[in-house]
């Protein structure tokens, strides 16, 4: 496939998953962009789980292919997937309470000096860098990543792993739903994030149910049902109203109200 300014970072074709029969994902197909925030809305039971892991390269899928800049792709575990620059931060940020800041930013990952058995972790480095990529994201009261990380925020966790991903070379970042647990405030400054992450370059998967949240941020949305795709759009051609009643069920929500209203004997 010819790479043009249009190609895809990431292309699912036709992509479905079934577990002993049941039908978790049905012909899926989606286009993940460079720099852009696609935002991927669904109740519980839509399938956003299946779908995450299924990028992620937790799952294979039964059927549908792959592409990453235009090139065939297979995802036979996460492995894979982050080797071609897929990172995913789940719901509570993959952050450690009772770790330091900086362990938790470089955990599985630490930079070291000396050689051989004198080989030590670099924490004076790792620090820096911590510190550094993590105030990049805006969060600039972090000065000392020797703090615990259970000090922060749930917003500041996630910015956290978010900084963690982006540092260690993410070009497609997963997020799943990543504001459901925080409240007013602190959903603002994870939103925040995604957007300092999207200006670095990023492609974000925004995972939620809502679609608030959603509207604010995102350039694409995708809406999930019972494993299928009912509809897609573009930030220039619809409304929040639309996007939540389009997520809500549409017509079946018309049909609701109206019941309701008629029991109410308006």
């Amino acid at each position: 496939m010819t790479k043009t300014a249009k190609t895809p970072l990431l292309r699912l074709n036709n992509v479905s998953k079934v577990f002993a029969g049941y039908q978790a994902l049905n012909d899926v197909s989606l286009d993940i962009h460079p720099g852009q925030v696609l935002c991927l809305l669904g109740d519980n039971g839509a399938g956003k789980s299946t779908l995450i892991k299924v990028l992620a390269g937790f799952h294979e899928p039964t059927s549908g292919t792959f592409e990453v800049n235009g090139e065939a792709a297979a995802f036979k575990c996460p492995k894979d997937a982050s080797n071609l620059g897929i990172a995913t931060v789940h719901q509570f940020g993959g952050t450690f309470a009772l770790m330091s800041i900086v362990r938790s930013f470089f955990v599985g990952a630490e930079p070291t000096k000396g050689r051989g058995p004198f080989r030590r972790f670099d924490k004076k480095l790792a620090n820096e860098i911590a510190v550094r990529e993590i105030q990049k994201l805006g969060i600039t009261r972090v000065t000392d990543g020797n703090r615990l990380v259970g000090g922060l925020s749930g917003g500041e966790r996630q910015s956290v792993a978010i900084a963690r991903s982006v540092y260690f070379g993410a070009k497609v970042l997963i997020l799943d739903e990543p504001t459901s647990a925080l409240g007013v405030r602190q959903s603002g400054i994870v939103l925040k994030y995604v957007l300092a992450a999207k200006d670095r370059g990023v492609s974000v998967v925004f995972i939620t149910h809502n679609p608030h949240h959603a509207y604010l941020v995102g350039d694409r949305f995708y809406l999930l049902n019972r494993g299928r795709l009912l509809n897609a759009f573009e930030r220039k051609n619809v409304q929040l109203e639309e996007l939540t009643k389009a997520m809500a069920g549409g017509a079946e929500l018309e049909t609701l109200t109206h019941e309701i209203n008629v029991v109410r004997g308006k």
